[in-house]
């Protein structure tokens, strides 16, 4: 008998320490999220198949949406002026959301402190009517210029809710590019002479535009070349020999093919101000 109570003993005992374990579990576990809103996928640089310096059409970054679900191209511009191109599962196709105002929350680059912004629809001219394509805002004035971590609380897409971060990447020495010319705009740009730039500067090139001569073709920046080092005539930023064009019969080395787009349009535009390629070296 007594042995009966000894195990019914031990067994109440190994019970209340179940759940005593159980309890302590659950309270050491961070809180459940009620919001209906889903975190984005925070990419990693440098691993295949991620996006974490992937230079999109706009010459911007690339930040996953939802797990993967959509995407964003961001991209960081002069005067603290910060685009958002929305794109889908797959990054080449446009997509077209409900029109809102986003509010983001911008902080230095491993700072703690976040300062308010609002980011807003601005609809391109291809955009259905009641959609938006695309979102614009302006970094508060203290962050112009710094390297950036921007964090949006909320989007709508599709009857979902969304949350995202991205950053201006200056790990990578990222420096905002010009858009990439429209491939309309692009054929009238890089077939037509004018300026410096010659028939026989487009039978040099190939008769094709940068966007076609290049495409697939990965953009990576460098913001701090060395000292002797080719940069590019648009960004200053370290030039690829990779991307090179040849403008008056000289061969120019760029950053990315946007950039080639903007010198292309310099040299029929503002002939004057075009330097011979060697004049581009970092001092």
């Amino acid at each position: 008998m007594l042995r009966k109570y000894s195990l019914l003993a031990l067994s109440l005992a190994a019970l209340t320490l179940v759940a005593v374990a159980g309890c302590q579990q659950e309270k050491d576990s961070p809180p459940k999220d009620d919001n209906d809103t889903k975190e984005a996928k925070a990419p990693t640089p440098g691993k295949g198949g991620e996006h974490g310096h992937k230079p999109g059409e706009h010459g911007g970054n690339i930040v996953e949406i939802g797990r993967d679900n959509y995407h964003a191209e961001a991209v960081f511009e002069k005067d603290g002026v910060v685009r958002l191109y929305m794109l889908g599962k797959d990054e080449a196709k446009v997509l077209e959301v409900e029109p809102q105002t986003l509010k983001a929350y911008a902080k230095p680059v491993g700072g703690s402190v976040s300062a308010f912004f609002e980011i807003k629809a601005a609809p391109t001219k291809e955009d259905a009517v009641g959609k938006t394509s695309r979102f614009t805002g302006t970094l508060p004035s203290a962050l112009w210029g710094k390297q950036v971590e921007v964090t949006v609380p909320s989007i709508r897409i599709a009857g979902d809710r969304f949350r995202f971060f991205f950053k201006s990447a200056a790990e990578s020495g990222h420096v905002a590019m010009p858009p990439r010319a429209s491939d309309e705009k692009a054929r009238a740009l890089y077939f037509t002479p004018g300026g410096k730039y010659t028939e026989a500067d487009v039978k040099a090139n190939g008769n094709v535009t940068a966007g076609q001569k290049y495409a697939g073709m990965t953009s990576e920046h460098d913001a701090d070349p060395k000292r002797g080092e080719r940069t590019c005539p648009i960004t200053d930023t370290k030039a690829n020999p990779e991307f090179t064009w040849v403008v008056g019969g000289k061969t120019y080395q760029f950053c990315c093919p946007p950039c080639i787009d903007e010198f292309v349009k310099k040299a029929k535009n503002q002939p004057d101000k075009i330097k011979p390629p060697e004049a581009y070296v970092k001092e």
